[in-house]
């Protein structure tokens, strides 16, 4: 194997991790990232002289080879400009590419097809004088080095990927009360909608909430009053859920949580939710008693987002990401969020928390202002004075508005003539802060020090309709 040591952990008199070739960095990856990156490419960056694992960047494999080369590019110069900006251009950087085998594929047959794209990563790396010290495949529960060209520890067929739980990064995991919340795949289809047999008569439920609700919140007089409704019939539902204890098992805990929810009722929220006020409101549900049952409605109404009404769950969704920032799941929050972004990539709210949340910001700052818009509004009798709606939100916008700027600077357009990547949507790309392998004193993957969000001015109020795309159904935004 090649001859080099990654050392985790920060310098001083924190415990560190040593890793010691592509078994144990295949390893760790799952601890880094807090679940298993599936059909992921990842890169990491590598510090000073003992290899101190620092930021990395998380991005879907593009099916098409011929994007390959352009996202290789971004990815390389994201990863290394985002360590600039917090003060340390990386020494060198770890290349994961994570892929599971199609029908009647195999993980050999995985690895070699995703060799070019493990070259064209190292080369964009190298053409930035940053070397990639190890680049590893991991598919069907084995790993290959691609920089390795020794056969006596880097068969062809690849290594068995150590059994969970029985390595010593594992061990130093537990003891730091690091999870993996299993796959990338297994988060994601918490949150995605229904494919089955009640897809349809949600789909019909939506459009008759649309039907009675989109002009109600278009009207300045009957606003406010589908404000009140919608969070009402949301606690009325959290109440139902925090009598039902969850079950352990996260598909039996979601289809239990869906019986406990009605069509028209799944459908009232999710329309109701489309008015940025209502939805900032419901913000508010984001820490003690009240945190648990908020992201199982959240998750709830973000599968029920069907068909024709998929935008709709930008809404649900990045409560759900807030929630689970606000309670300390850094990695399902930006699942949550990516998957916003995805449904509605002009999701102002979704981009500014997803930003905040991979600078490694504390949350609690926007917890703050949260808290306070709240008592302001029951100081006011329930309704709100005016100008304190929103305050949460825009209390973040001038943070993630400069931290858009950053991300813009680091995209890297193609040249004139080079094939133009397909569109990627932001919430597929993961820039985490310095991250630190588990320890006594060591952080959690993603964590960073305690960073305030600064305050913003108030933007006016906006509202709009649109039509569920390919339907013709309406539907309502009221604001971002």
């Amino acid at each position: 194997m090649n001859k080099h040591q990654d050392s985790t952990g920060p310098v001083g008199d924190q415990q560190q991790i040593t890793l010691r070739g592509p078994a144990e960095l295949a390893d760790a990856l799952p601890y880094m990232m807090g679940y298993h990156p599936t059909d992921s490419i990842v890169l990491v960056a590598l510090h000073g002289d003992r290899g101190r694992f620092g930021g990395r960047v998380r991005l879907g494999i593009p099916r098409s080879p011929r994007e390959w080369p352009p996202v290789a590019e971004q990815l390389a110069e994201c990863l290394v400009e985002g360590c600039e900006r917090r003060g340390s251009r990386p020494e060198g950087i770890v290349v994961f590419l994570c892929q599971d085998p199609a029908d009647g594929e195999t993980g050999l047959r995985v690895m070699e097809r995703l060799r070019p794209l493990a070259q064209r990563l190292r080369t964009a790396c190298g053409a930035l004088d940053v070397p990639v010290y190890e680049a590893l495949c991991i598919s069907d529960g084995r790993y290959w080095s691609y920089c390795c060209p020794d056969s006596r520890c880097c068969p062809p067929e690849g290594n068995v990927l150590a059994l969970p739980g029985t390595t010593v990064m594992a061990a130093a995991a537990a003891y730091a009360g690091i999870q993996v919340r299993g796959s990338l795949r297994e988060l994601e289809e918490r949150l995605t909608p229904w494919r089955s047999g009640q897809a349809e008569e949600q789909s019909r439920a939506l459009d008759a909430a649309s039907a009675a609700l989109v002009t109600r919140i278009l009207d300045v007089d009957q606003r406010e009053e589908v404000r009140t409704e919608t969070i009402r019939l949301a606690r009325q539902v959290m109440r139902r859920l925090t009598d039902k204890v969850p079950v352990p098992d996260a598909a039996a805990a979601d289809a239990a949580d869906d019986s406990l929810i009605a069509h028209d009722e799944a459908a009232a929220l999710i329309v109701g939710l489309q008015d940025r006020e209502t939805r900032d409101r419901a913000a508010e549900w984001m820490e003690g008693a009240e945190a648990p049952p908020a992201l199982r409605l959240w998750r709830a109404l973000s599968r029920r987002c069907v068909g024709a009404y998929a935008e709709h769950a930008a809404a649900p969704l990045t409560l759900a990401g807030w929630v689970a920032w606000s309670t300390g799941d850094e990695p399902s929050a930006r699942v949550a969020l990516g998957l916003a972004l995805t449904a509605d990539p002009e999701y102002v709210f979704a981009r500014l928390l997803h930003q905040a949340c991979n600078e490694g910001l504390d949350p609690e700052s926007l917890r703050t202002c949260l808290r306070q818009e709240r008592g302001a509004r029951a100081a006011a009798g329930g309704c709100g004075a005016p100008g304190t709606a929103g305050t949460a939100r825009r209390g973040v916008t001038k943070r993630a508005g400069a931290a858009r700027r950053s991300r813009a600077r680091v995209v890297r357009r193609p040249a004139p003539g080079k094939h133009a990547p397909k569109r990627t949507a932001p919430d597929r790309t993961v820039l985490g802060p310095d991250t630190t392998a588990p320890g006594p004193d060591a952080t959690a993957p993603g964590s960073a020090g305690s960073a305030a969000v600064p305050p913003l001015r108030p933007a006016p109020a906006r509202t709009r309709t649109r039509t569920a795309k390919g339907s013709g159904r309406r539907g309502s935004r009221s604001g971002r």
